[in-house]
């Protein structure tokens, strides 16, 4: 009761800070925290507020409680480099959703660095950064399809495209790559992450590499988005990614990067030869996707890239067609098998890793939920349920 009286006196501006950094409106706050909106407005013009408000008002707009004690609102900016494009338009705060994502990420890789060196003694991948955005795309593509052991024409192995991305992410694991596809912050299902905010994001690092990927974006999306976070990697480059649309960017690691992944996913002098025999077909972009194991969309963005279609004809084709991959996002979203989402949100690599270290006694339980976000049977039964993911 008497925290529940505790008046103090907090700076406005953090608070209306607090409010907006997650993209709160003053009635949005109010009705979250269950007061009125003359109450809300009150805290940000005199700042008095109680001490159970300031931890309700922490948890509501997702900011640690401390902060809410500075003289003044701090610099919330983006750890890593942000490449995320939007046009003209001047980027957005980054969400607490992102932020909060980006620092479970760093604080997995730095344990996961740690555990390489110092538990399994491996050196150092040899591909993380061998290459600079000056050397030419089809040059690092075909070192990336090395890297992860996957030969010309492997698409002609695997059923669609669908397959294509679990083949990816599969061999991106094996190469020494923690790949974690998730669209909610941790195992918070109540805090989405937003795919017009970002895309996916590379920690790049020679011992302990880290690709996200947003998996509430499109799966047409999810596959261009990993084969350029892998990119990242390899020219050693960290930082966060939006394409608005799909469209080139105007950043040159961006475009690089681009480039590079489209290679990798759609060879040029492959789609060339085969481009000619596909006009024959009423779709050729569903013609060209079934052969090289991509989405439609996908095909007709290199298309474009390789100016066989112009822009007006990509966006069209792009605007008929998103719709139909948001509704199999939501269909898939909706359900799928628990196990394969909940190792997917960790990184299969990285859930056994932390299981054993917690098992061995090297880690303890508390700390290997703190970094896995999972816990009691669901930690316990993950190595019982890795089978699921192959």
């Amino acid at each position: 009761m008497a925290g529940q009286r505790l008046l103090i006196t907090l700076d406005p501006t953090v608070l209306q800070w607090a409010r907006t950094r997650a993209s709160l409106s003053v009635d949005d706050l109010a009705v979250k925290m269950q007061v009125k909106s003359e109450r809300v407005l009150e805290w940000e013009r005199a700042g008095n507020i109680t001490m159970a408000q300031s931890r309700r008002l922490a948890g509501a707009t997702y900011t640690p409680h401390g902060y809410l004690f500075l003289s003044e609102p701090p610099d919330d900016d983006l750890p890593i480099a942000d490449f995320r494009t939007r046009n003209d338009e001047p980027l957005r705060r980054p969400s607490p959703n992102l932020l909060d994502t980006v620092y479970a990420m760093q604080r997995r890789q730095e344990w996961m660095r740690d555990e390489v060196i110092r538990q399994f003694e491996e050196p150092p991948l040899p591909f993380v950064g061998a290459f600079t955005i000056t050397d030419d795309p089809s040059r690092v593509a075909e070192a990336m399809r090395d890297a992860l052991d996957i030969a010309d024409g492997w698409a002609a192995s695997v059923l669609n495209w669908s397959a294509a991305l679990r083949h990816l992410r599969d061999k991106s694991e094996d190469a020494g790559i923690l790949v974690v596809f998730n669209g909610v912050v941790g195992n918070n299902t109540h805090r989405k992450l937003d795919p017009e905010e970002f895309q996916g994001f590379a920690l790049v690092d020679e011992y302990a590499p880290l690709i996200f990927v947003n998996n509430t974006d499109f799966k047409a999306a999810q596959m261009f988005t990993l084969a350029h976070e892998l990119v990242h990697v390899f020219v050693g480059e960290t930082g966060v990614t939006h394409l608005q649309d799909m469209q080139p960017s105007d950043n040159v690691t961006e475009q690089f990067c681009d480039k590079t992944a489209a290679e990798f996913l759609v060879p040029e002098g492959q789609l060339r030869a085969f481009w000619n025999q596909s006009q024959w077909s009423r779709d050729p972009y569903s013609t060209v996707a079934r052969h090289f194991k991509v989405s439609s969309i996908v095909a007709a963005r290199r298309a474009l890239d390789l100016e066989l279609i112009d822009r007006v004809t990509f966006m069209e084709f792009y605007e008929e067609h998103k719709n139909a991959e948001w509704a199999a996002v939501q269909t898939a979203q909706s359900g799928g098998n628990f196990w394969v989402n909940q190792i997917w949100r960790v990184g299969p690599r990285f859930a056994s890793t932390v299981f054993c270290a917690a098992k061995e006694g090297r880690l303890t339980y508390t700390d290997a939920y703190s970094l896995t976000d999972l816990k009691g049977d669901t930690f316990e039964n993950i190595p019982d349920h890795m089978e699921v993911i192959r």
